[in-house]
């Protein structure tokens, strides 16, 4: 930027927010506040202080609706924040997306590296956890004797199943030292092996006042524990590690109680409905085994009367195998008939081959004569003709041929010359001659 140039206020308050909000991430301030104002739009308008300095700041709506707690003057809190300058006053302030009360960041850190460990041991697994025994012979119940949450319990327990035992495990649910004392009275629980399952409660209360069950030997102690477990801490939106270590979570120590021991009034109609199942199948079962009964006495004759009924049946038997037998030989009689009907048609009759065959026979003589005669003639006069063209019949008219050395017929004189020689062929015989004159 240029020093001689010369800025106006909001250019000045412009570049200066610039640089601020450049050069300052989002982070974390503690602080005490004061002059805390809730605006009708729903804006939170505050300013946090320490011994040595203060710095104005602002929540928007939107941001601080989530909030679980109502900020006061002189709550000390940790918020996360962005520096920026309110151009219009030229204020320096934070512009906050977070708030918690101060001290629970190191708590929530703490909560989520024990939770991340834990968990990546697999003592969070499912596979791990224990089904709740359907009837528990006796409950054991380990939290503090004046807390309101053993009261609560206890009368859950009464009124679902007021038969059932209840052991207390005293001990401290909040305080220094609390959380080996509530691992101490878990394990004590575990080795009395008095109760069928255990219920580790308390009621609602800050993180602080909760953080006992957050400790790493209150959850290994809960699953080292020989007791299925239930965890009933604090409220629904309370969670804690015993919870997610415990074999069974509960929203609260009420629900923990509900979920220990069955709904007596639930048993009673569920009873009543399974006797009226029994009665009607031990009904149905009598009214079977009458029928049955009956049916067998109706089966159940005299011997002699067995008898007779046997000597029927065996009369009726041999009165049916003889007319099996009897129709059975008429069947095979007249298949052998047909058999033999049907092989005297396949028969041949050789008398009338015979005859057929010697007409052949002649017939074929007769064609073949023919056909000799009819070749016969025809070679005669192939013979004849043969004769007419006969070269040796032409000269046995007073004609010869004539040939030169070459073998070629002479025709005419122009092809041959004087002094050569000729072959001359008669009808018998043949003589050599020299041309001395040419005609």
């Amino acid at each position: 930027m240029d020093k001689n140039r010369v800025l106006s206020v909001r250019e000045l308050n412009f570049a200066a927010k610039q640089l601020i909000e450049g050069g300052l991430p989002l982070l974390w301030v503690r602080g005490e506040i004061s002059n805390f104002v809730s605006a009708a739009s729903g804006h939170w308008y505050f300013s946090l202080k320490d011994e040595m300095a203060q710095v104005r700041c602002v929540m928007f709506r939107h941001k601080s609706q989530y909030l679980d707690f109502k900020p006061a003057n002189g709550m000390q809190v940790e918020v996360l924040a962005l520096a920026t300058l309110y151009e219009a006053r030229g204020d320096f302030q934070l512009t906050l997306e977070k708030m918690r009360p101060a001290g629970l960041g190191a708590l929530f850190e703490a909560f989520e590296r024990l939770k991340t460990r834990l968990e990546g041991e697999g003592l969070f697994d499912a596979e791990r956890k224990r089904d709740l025994p359907q009837l528990p012979r006796q409950i054991g119940i380990v939290t503090s004797p004046q807390a309101a949450a053993l009261r609560d319990v206890l009368r859950t327990l009464a009124n679902r199943m007021p038969n059932v035992p209840v052991v207390l495990y005293p001990t401290p649910v909040q305080g220094e030292g609390s959380a080996q004392k509530i691992a101490l009275a878990i394990k004590t629980a575990g080795q009395r092996a008095e109760c069928d399952v255990l219920i580790v409660c308390r009621g609602g209360g800050s993180i602080e006042d909760l953080w006992a069950f957050n400790e790493e030997v209150v959850a290994r102690t809960i699953a080292a524990s020989p007791i299925p477990v239930v965890s009933g801490v604090g409220h629904e939106t309370d969670f804690t590690i015993a919870d997610f270590v415990a074999d069974l979570r509960a929203a609260t120590p009420t629900a923990a109680a509900q979920a220990a021991v069955p709904d007596r009034q639930e048993l009673r109609q569920r009873f009543a409905q399974l006797r009226q199942r029994l009665a009607r199948a031990a009904s149905r079962r009598f009214e079977q085994g009458m029928q049955q009964v009956d049916f067998l006495q109706r089966r159940l004759v005299h011997p002699a009367q067995r008898i007779g009924q046997q000597t029927e049946r065996l009369g009726a038997l041999q009165q049916r195998m003889r007319l099996a037998n009897a129709s059975g030989m008429q069947q095979q009689q007249g298949r052998w008939n047909s058999l033999w009907q049907r092989l005297r048609a396949q028969r041949p009759d050789l008398a009338r081959l015979q005859e057929l065959q010697t007409n052949h026979a002649r017939r074929l003589g007769a064609a073949m004569q023919r056909t000799l005669d009819r070749h016969d003639a025809r070679l005669i006069a192939l013979q004849q003709h043969l004769q007419l063209l006969d070269p040796l019949q032409v000269l046995a008219r007073g004609y010869s041929m004539v040939r030169d050395a070459q073998g070629n017929i002479v025709a005419s004189s122009e092809n041959i010359a004087l002094g050569e020689k000729l072959d001359i062929t008669f009808a018998r015989g043949g003589a050599k001659a020299v041309v001395q004159e040419k005609n």
